[in-house]
């Protein structure tokens, strides 16, 4: 089993490639819990993730609209960023469980602030700093997580 993924990340510019370089391990529908500090790389990566899939515009982190999606030619992703809700029970009315299909990728920013509602993790994934540099590390929590940390 390949449960764990670690590596550094010296710059926004790496850590947007490793975006890409994961959605372009994600060939099945996919949900990510993102977890990290203010200001760790979260929506970088996101940008990165929703670049290497295709996507030629702005990539904004959702921070007042709760979820940001982005249409693509084969998938659609959907970026939440839980940061501001006010509870789990929010989630509900906006409909979340319509968004978790086979055939978005869903990346959760904060997911910890929709405990119990959300779908669960095919991957967790931390971004802290470790001096001047990022480290990311990626825990698999189903076998379609493994089948991503697997291509990296």
């Amino acid at each position: 089993m390949f449960d764990l993924y670690k590596e550094n990340l010296v710059d926004a510019e790496q850590t947007v490639l490793f975006g890409k370089r994961l959605s372009a391990a994600c060939d099945t529908a996919i949900c990510i819990y993102l977890h990290g500090d203010l200001g760790a790389g979260k929506t970088t990566l996101t940008r990165g993730f929703i670049q290497g899939l295709g996507h030629k515009g702005h990539v904004k982190s959702p921070t007042y609209t709760l979820v940001e999606p982005y249409e693509l030619e084969t998938w659609t992703v959907y970026h939440f960023d839980l940061y501001r809700l006010g509870s789990p029970e929010e989630l509900e009315f906006m409909g979340i469980r319509d968004y978790f299909t086979d055939q978005s990728h869903c990346l959760v920013e904060w997911p910890e602030r929709g405990e119990g509602v959300l779908a669960q993790a095919d991957i967790d994934l931390t971004l802290r700093y470790v001096g001047e540099q990022r480290c990311i590390e990626l825990q698999a929590n189903t076998e379609n997580g493994q089948r991503v940390l697997k291509k990296l």
